[in-house]
């Protein structure tokens, strides 16, 4: 098959995308990058601009003062907790709603996803929902961080969005005969499920886990209104006074006798810990990217 040679215009063209698109990447990159040699750089160097694309004053006493520090490691592995089980118990309830709405022999399957998607534009509020979690018992417990999903107290477990989309892959993907021949095989619909649907679920699946694992994560708000012992809170939530209430002289205990060193030392605290909050998204995205870009075309686009 022959290839047609670009014409002048598109050599231009191709040419503008790559420098506007370069630029949107420099854009994106650097304030990260910023960010990670300044948590390894003098204070007083960044603090007076002279750091900018190199770390200058090489100095790790940023993160061997979040190492010693015990909320801010707790805070770290009661986010890893949140994000492992509420992810796991999320994907479940999600797939399964998904599948289940997706077959045409389920009885109301229209109505009931009616009903889901009026949850995604009305709600009682903040006030109702607190009052509401405060009775049914999950106030200042590790499941309201957990069943929350979806941006709302009320989706519990499960976002509708997901399971929208999810529902979709699934109408578009599994064919109605491959479930036909496995029936007349005498497979049962849980069976059918686990050992075909699952299998070639795969890129849908990376989409959900990326979801919620970076949903549970990166979550602060219900940690926020919901906990009240700091035995309970998560990373963000501890990131958060740090970066914003200005409380980093007394979570971290620094006792400097110089005001000035110590102010140097917390913000290299700060550029250490928005690093060390972010790693565990940096690490995951790459294994689920090719998964991640197929599943939200398909599951998006489709049907």
């Amino acid at each position: 098959m022959a290839v047609t040679a670009l014409t002048r215009q598109d050599r231009i063209l191709n040419g503008i995308l790559y420098v506007v698109l370069s630029l949107i990447l420099a854009a994106v990159a650097y304030p990260l990058f910023f960010v990670l040699i300044a948590s390894v750089s003098d204070p007083v160097l960044v603090n007076t601009g002279k750091v900018w694309i190199i770390p200058r004053g090489l100095t790790l006493d940023g993160y061997a003062r979040i190492v010693q520090h015990d909320d801010l490691l707790r805070g770290y592995r009661n986010s890893l907790a949140y994000a492992s089980v509420g992810t796991l118990l999320n994907l479940g309830l999600t797939l399964t709603a998904a599948y289940a709405l997706s077959r045409r022999d389920l009885p109301g399957r229209n109505g009931i996803m009616l009903y889901l998607t009026f949850t995604m534009f009305f709600s009682g509020g903040l006030i109702p929902t607190f009052l509401l979690i405060r009775d049914v018992g999950l106030y200042n417990t590790f499941w309201i961080m957990i069943l929350p999903a979806g941006g709302s107290a009320l989706h519990l477990a499960v976002s509708v969005f997901n399971i929208i989309i999810a529902r979709t892959f699934f109408m578009n993907t599994i064919p109605q005969e491959l479930l036909d021949a496995a029936v007349m095989d005498g497979c049962s619909d849980l069976r059918f499920f686990r050992s075909v649907v699952l299998p070639l679920s795969g890129a849908i699946v990376a989409v959900l886990m990326v979801f919620y694992a970076v949903g549970h994560w990166n979550g602060f708000f219900h940690g926020l209104i919901y906990l009240r012992e700091r035995e309970r809170f998560p990373l963000q939530l501890i990131l958060r006074d740090i970066l914003i209430q200005n409380t980093f002289t007394e979570e971290l205990e620094i006792d400097d006798e110089n005001a000035l060193a110590a102010m140097m030392l917390a913000e290299s605290i700060k550029y250490g810990m928005i690093i060390v909050a972010s790693v565990p998204v940096l690490i995951l995205y790459p294994f689920v990217q090719k998964h991640y870009v197929r599943g939200v075309m398909i599951g998006a686009i489709k049907g």
